[in-house]
Parts: structure tokens; C-alpha cells; sequence
């Protein structure tokens, strides 16, 4: 080999065989990195460290100083293939980092996943395992300063005097506290609309969050998923994975349904499997059966709902079935042929079709119903009870001759469906709460196909009926063009999609399909065939086998879920029991058979605590939700006498008190601290926020919806709620604040 020089060319001999003493440019250019990265990690050593300047004789105020251990650090330093993630500072970011790129960074550790280029990562395969924390409750304001921690002014003047007396800062030097001489701390500079991290300083973050500056060099800010009104979810973000697409699949155009065999085994499944829940039909905006209150509380509760969404019986709306309980529905196993997908039920698929009237806005035309064979149970014309001002052909169908001979009103249909309709029938509709809306009727026992079959972003949005029928049933429903919609073939179509998902499970039909969960994806993975193709032995994995193992340790119960794909699914009801979980999953527990020896490669935990107390946990819609929060706010606020505890809704219309905030921070960064002490070395730790506060979107979102319903059944000048482009650009700018979250990347 030549190395061409100044002169001419060299030998490489001659190049190599410098004189004792003499380096060449290369050892040269290393050395350089060497020196440049050994200043880098002893600065950032330095960071949030306190210098032990004290005699070590001298115990007064030894509380004040800050042990460290540098051994792991020094481990690091002396490893040249220990695994680690930095930012690089000249790295150009394109947007902002999204959950999904966090979730691609698990992959390209743990699996197969596409190497980041926001981040840089080395020695990749010696990681030995990840463990991903989402922490609601964390924004950029409480980095920033734009939320207050600090005591009172008081309280902070004392605090200063006393730390000007000890005359020793957090860093070792003799200085006097920023707020003891009237200067307004330093914050930490982060924009709404920059893409790049912030570096963590701990001199700039407030008491309660200056742990984090030990764990994490950086804070990024992380965009959640969703729309410019709405916020898709952030767990479903990070858990669902695509499932990737072959050649042939890519070539094909439009909604298709995925191929035989891709990612499920086909399961019969009875349709009462399918019956909405109490919850999912609050949640997608039923009006309740009594049948599913059980109490007085709940009753009084669901009736003044009603009454301000105008669904009162001085509305018009009835309660369909006589019936106490939902057991009251139930057909006896002796009764039920054996391997029947109707579970001795009856079927009925009901579609309805509106005109708009000069009174209300709108005004049910038409009701068609079929039955479980497709046979035409009900099909009728419905009189308007006011002059009709737009028969919404092209969408509705109905025409002036339509409705001219209508005899029947909605009084009548709903006479006629109380004698249809019995305890063991099941009512089914393509977003059946907007038909039973437009019927003015609740009913216990629903199937819904737009839940069925949920939208790939997940809620709230819905997929509508005409592309699920293309991407499931292959054919094409409402082309009639000007013709408008066929409530007939609309209702068979909403059939065929309810006996399909019947014959092939459960999973047929949503995220799995098209999607996975992460850990079904990394238990596919081979890591001992890609350590041996990489020329690497096993040594850093931790399970030594094919596939990788995960466990998810969150509230409640987590097997409902993402969880059912673990390995291993800890319930908890405290951020205490989710430490203790994620300690448990990611170094083993020989007490437990799901959980590994040598621990899961991948645990997701969630931290809820700080959620509940800042009142972002919208998920408060039940009565029983609203318990389980209000007893989270009493733990959390445990100091306080009975009668000063808030409950759920006292705490989502007011704001925690600085020393209130700052306190509930700093039990959750101790949270974040403790999962951080409890790792291995070679481990990953990634926490994220999953948002902002999503209050005023929550509210503004509920205006909306309650403006529409209004708007559907009263008189414009009568409408309680006033929707305007001023509104929706505050739903804009809120959704925008609720998607705006924090993410912080570690290397134990």
C-alpha cells in the first residue's frame, strides 16, 4: 500500500515507521476525539455535582452534601464498546421528535428497527436492555419557569438567608443564593418552536428537578400524534408498532384488507362478546339505559347530563326495554346451540336517514332494520313534525315524494320498536349513537361496527362505513351519486362487517391487523441469529434466547391491553407500586413464573400520581373513575383534613398552590430516580411526557360536541353554546399545547 505525501509517494513502511517520539496525523486526529470527548464527559460529570470541599470531620450540615458514585461512570469511561445515545450538537433536525421515533429507537436496540438520525447511537447491540417510562404531568413550563415552583416570597427569603449563612452553593462555591439577593433565578431556555434539545443544567432547574440533571444530559421536546383539534393517544403511540408491508402489498392501491394468516388465527366469537360497555358507550356518546346505573348517584348523575344535553324525556326520549338489569338479557348456556357466533341472541342492524326542518336542524326521515339472515324487519318513512327545509338527497336519499306519503311520526317508530325489540335482542349500527340520537331512545344492549372496527390513528376519530366496507368486504356501498345513501344497503353492509369480525375473532378489525403490539414484535426477534451474523457472542443479552421478552407495569389492569402481549403485566394502584414493578421486571423475580430470571429486555412503565393531582387525567368519565382519582388526590394530599381534601372535579377547575406543585414534583422525580438506581448497567432509559395539558382542549372539545348535539335538535337562536372561528381557533391552539410534551434519553 501508498500514501501519497508532499513529495511523492511513501511506502507504507516508511509511513508507519515514525521515529520514536513522532505520531502520525491520524493517531494524531485521535487523539484529538479522545481529549474532546474526555472534557465532554468529565463537564458533564461536573453538572449538578457537588464539590466535597468541607472537612470530613465536620458534621454540621453534612445533610446538605450530595454523595456520588462515579464508579458505573468511570466503567464507562474505561469501556470502549460501552453503549451510549448523545445528541450530536451539529445535527440539523427537521421536526420535531415524535413518540413513533422514541418507539424506533426501542426497536433499533432491542430489534429490527431502522437506525435514528436524530440521535447518535453507539455500540448498539451491547445494550442490554430498555426501559421506557411515560410520566403525564410534565411539560416544558416547569423547566422553563414559565410554571412556578418556588415557595412563597417568604419562604424563599428565609430559605436565602439561611443558605447565605452556610455561604456554600450547590457547585462548592461561596455564594449567596440568587432569590436572597433579589435576582430572578435562571431558567432553562426552551422554545415552543425549536426542534433541538435543551441541555439540563442544573444550576437553571428549580429544587424539585434538579435529580433529573444527574440521570439525563438533555430535555427534548416530543410531539404526541393527532390533529389540529385533537390529540391521538399517547400509549398507543409507543406501543403499537407497524407491522412492515411486503413488495406485493405496497403495490396495491386503496383500502385493502390485510393477507391470510399475517398476524392472527381465526377465532369464532359470539356477538355478545361485542356489546358495548358502560364506559365505551360514555365514552362514544351514548345516552345510558338505566339498566346499566346502579345506584342513585349514577341515575342522578346520567339525568342531569341528559337534561343539558337535551336527551330529557320533555325532549322526546325514551328508555326502550323495561329491564332493571343487564342480566336480564342473558340467555342460558343450555339454550345457546354449541358453536352459535349469536349466542342465542337476536340481531337487528338499524340505519336511519335525515332531513333538515325550518324548527330543528335535524329530523328523522327514514329507519330501515334487517335482521341476522338480511331479511327486511323494518323499513318506513318518517313524517318530520315540521316543514321540511332541505331533504339532504344526495346524502340522505329522501325526497319530496318520500316523505309526501309518510303517514307515520317518531312517536310511532318508537311504539313500533318497543314491541320489536325484547331483553335478548341486540341492537347494531355503523356509529349507532347519531342513529339512536336521531330515534331519541336509549337501549342497553348495542354493537357498534365504527368501535368494532377502530380507526388505524385510534379515537376518537372513526372510519366511516363505506371505506371499511372496501377494505373489508371488498365491494362498494354509496355510489349512487346523486341518489343519495340506501339506509337498506347500508344497514346489510353493517351486517356483513359484524358477521366477519364474528367468524375471525376479536383481532380481526383493529391495530392487530395492520399493526402489533411492540412486544409481539420483540418477541419475533432472533437476537441470538443477529448476534452471531454480527460476529458478536451473548453475553450482554440478558435472556441468552431467541425472541425478546417485555413486561408492562402501569395502574389497573394492564392485561387488558397492550399487557395481554407481554410477557410479564404488573398491576399497581400507587407510583410506588410502579417502582417497585419496574424494579421486578427489569432484574428478575425468581417468585414470579412470568417474569424471567434475568428480567425483561423491554419494560414500559406509567407514573400516574402527578396526572391526578395537576387534574389532567381526563379519563375521569365514569363515576368510578372519578372515585379512583378522587382517592389518588386524597393520598396525594394526605396532609390535609378530610374536609379540605379536593375531589376530582374541585381539582380540574383550580390550580395547585407553588408548594403544593413543587412537592408532587418532586415525589415524581424521586419515582423517576428510583426506576434510574434500580437499572443494570447497559440499560436504556427513556421518559416521556406522552403531552401537555389537555384541559382546555378537554373542554373545548366537550363545547364543541355539546354545541353540535344542540345544534341537531334546537333553534339557532336558542342554542345554549355559541360556536365560532374564535372557538376553534382556541381548540386549535389548545390541542397544540396538550400535543407538546417532554422526553429525557439515558445510558445507566
Amino acid at each position: 500500500m501508498e500514501v501519497e505525501g508532499a513529495n511523492g509517494k511513501r511506502s507504507w513502511d516508511e509511513y508507519s515507521n515514525e521515529k520514536p517520539g513522532e505520531i502520525g496525523v491520524g493517531e494524531t486526529v485521535a487523539l484529538l476525539r479522545r481529549q474532546s470527548q474526555d472534557q465532554g464527559e468529565q463537564k458533564q460529570q461536573n453538572v449538578g455535582v457537588s464539590a466535597h470541599v468541607a472537612d470530613e470531620k465536620t458534621e454540621e450540615g453534612a445533610e446538605d452534601w450530595q454523595k456520588v458514585d462515579r464508579a458505573s461512570k468511570r466503567r464507562k469511561k474505561n469501556d470502549a464498546n460501552y453503549p451510549a445515545i448523545s445528541h450530536a450538537a451539529h445535527a440539523r433536525l427537521q421536526s420535531f421528535v415524535k413518540i413513533s421515533d422514541l418507539q424506533n429507537l426501542v426497536l433499533y436496540l432491542l430489534a429490527d428497527g431502522n437506525a435514528p438520525q436524530w440521535v447518535s447511537v453507539r455500540h448498539s447491540k451491547n445494550f442490554a436492555k430498555v426501559v421506557v417510562l411515560m410520566v403525564p404531568g410534565l411539560e416544558t413550563g416547569l423547566f422553563n419557569g414559565k410554571i412556578n415552583l418556588e415557595a412563597s416570597e417568604a419562604e424563599t427569603n428565609t430559605n436565602g438567608a439561611e443558605k447565605e449563612e452556610d455561604g456554600i452553593a450547590m457547585n462548592g462555591e461561596a455564594v449567596v443564593d440568587d432569590a436572597a439577593k433579589g435576582q430572578k433565578p435562571q431558567r432553562l431556555s426552551i422554545s415552543p418552536d425549536d426542534y433541538y434539545p435543551s441541555k439540563l443544567a442544573f444550576q437553571k432547574l428549580p429544587d424539585s428537578l434538579k435529580p433529573l440533571a444527574d440521570m439525563f444530559p438533555h430535555i427534548w421536546p416530543v410531539k404526541t400524534p393527532g390533529e389540529f383539534n385533537r390529540m391521538h393517544s399517547p400509549l398507543y403511540a409507543m406501543l403499537s408498532s407497524p407491522i412492515p408491508r411486503t413488495k406485493e402489498e405496497k403495490k396495491q392501491k386503496g383500502p385493502k384488507a390485510p393477507a391470510e394468516g399475517r398476524n392472527w388465527k381465526d377465532v369464532r366469537t359470539p356477538m355478545t362478546e361485542f356489546i358495548l360497555t358502560k364506559e365505551e358507550l360514555a365514552e362514544n356518546g351514548f345516552a345510558l339505559h338505566p339498566a346499566h346505573l346502579r345506584n342513585e348517584a349514577e341515575m342522578e348523575y346520567e339525568k342531569t347530563r341528559r337534561f343539558k344535553a337535551c336527551q330529557a324525556p320533555e325532549d322526546g326520549w325514551t328508555d326502550i326495554l323495561d329491564v332493571n338489569s343487564l342480566s336480564e338479557g342473558h340467555v342460558p348456556d343450555a339454550d345457546v346451540e354449541k358453536g352459535s357466533v349469536t349466542g342465542g341472541r337476536q340481531l337487528l342492524v338499524v340505519d336511519c336517514e335525515m332531513v333538515t326542518t325550518t324548527a330543528d336542524r335535524f329530523a328523522l326521515a327514514r329507519i330501515s332494520m334487517i335482521d341476522w339472515d338480511g331479511k327486511t324487519v323494518l323499513d318506513e318513512f318518517v313524517k318530520p313534525p315540521d316543514a321540511v327545509k332541505d331533504y339532504l338527497t344526495p346524502f340522505s336519499g329522501i325526497t319530496k315524494e318520500d316523505l309526501d306519503k309518510a303517514t307515520l311520526t317518531l312517536a310511532d317508530i318508537q311504539a313500533k320498536l318497543r314491541d320489536l325489540l325484547t331483553p335478548q335482542t341486540l341492537l347494531a349500527g355503523h356509529s349507532l349513537d347519531s342513529d339512536l340520537r336521531a330515534l331519541k331512545m336509549s337501549y342497553p344492549f348495542v354493537i357498534d361496527t365504527a368501535v368494532l372496527y377502530p380507526h388505524p390513528k385510534g379515537p376518537p376519530q372513526k372510519s366511516s362505513l363505506k371505506w371499511l366496507t372496501q377494505k373489508y368486504l371488498q365491494r362498494e356501498i354509496q355510489n349512487r351519486g346523486a341518489q343519495g345513501h340506501d339506509s337498506v344497503e347500508d344497514a346489510q353492509a353493517c351486517l356483513d362487517l359484524i358477521r366477519q369480525k364474528c367468524e375471525r375473532g376479536k383481532a380481526w378489525g383493529t391495530p392487530d391487523a395492520t399493526g402489533e403490539p411492540i412486544f409481539r414484535r420483540l418477541s419475533r426477534y432472533d437476537s441470538a441469529a443477529a448476534s452471531q451474523d454480527a460476529g458478536k457472542n451473548l453475553e450482554n443479552s440478558p435472556s441468552g434466547s431467541t425472541g425478546r421478552t417485555g413486561a408492562v407495569v402501569d395502574w389497573g389492569d394492564p392485561t387488558r391491553g397492550f399487557g395481554a402481549s407481554a410477557t410479564a403485566a404488573i398491576s399497581c394502584e400507587t407510583d410506588g407500586d410502579v417502582v417497585a414493578g419496574i424494579r421486578r421486571a427489569v432484574n428478575g423475580d425468581k417468585a414470579s413464573s412470568n417474569i424471567p430470571a434475568s428480567g425483561c429486555d423491554f419494560v414500559w412503565g406509567r407514573l400516574r400520581e402527578l396526572e391526578a393531582v395537576r387534574g389532567w387525567w381526563s379519563k375521569s368519565k365514569s363515576l368510578d373513575a372519578q372515585d379512583r382519582l378522587a382517592r389518588t388526590l386524597n393520598a396525594a394530599n394526605g396532609e390535609r383534613d378530610d374536609a379540605d381534601k379536593p375531589d376530582a372535579a374541585e381539582t380540574k377547575g383550580g390550580e395547585l398552590s407553588p408548594p403544593e406543585l413543587a412537592s408532587a414534583v418532586a415525589k415524581t422525580v424521586a419515582c423517576i430516580k428510583s426506576v434510574w438506581e434500580a437499572l443494570p448497567e447497559r440499560t436504556a432509559f427513556i421518559v416521556y411526557s406522552g403531552g401537555g395539558d389537555p384541559r382546555d382542549m378537554v373542554r373545548l372539545q366537550g363545547m364543541h360536541a355539546e354545541y353540535k348535539r344542540c345544534f341537531a335538535t334546537m333553534k339557532w337562536d336558542e342554542l345554549p353554546v355559541k360556536w365560532t372561528d374564535v372557538e376553534e381557533q382556541a381548540l386549535k391552539k389548545a390541542a397544540s399545547r396538550a400535543r407538546s410534551g417532554v422526553g429525557f434519553i439515558g445510558v445507566k
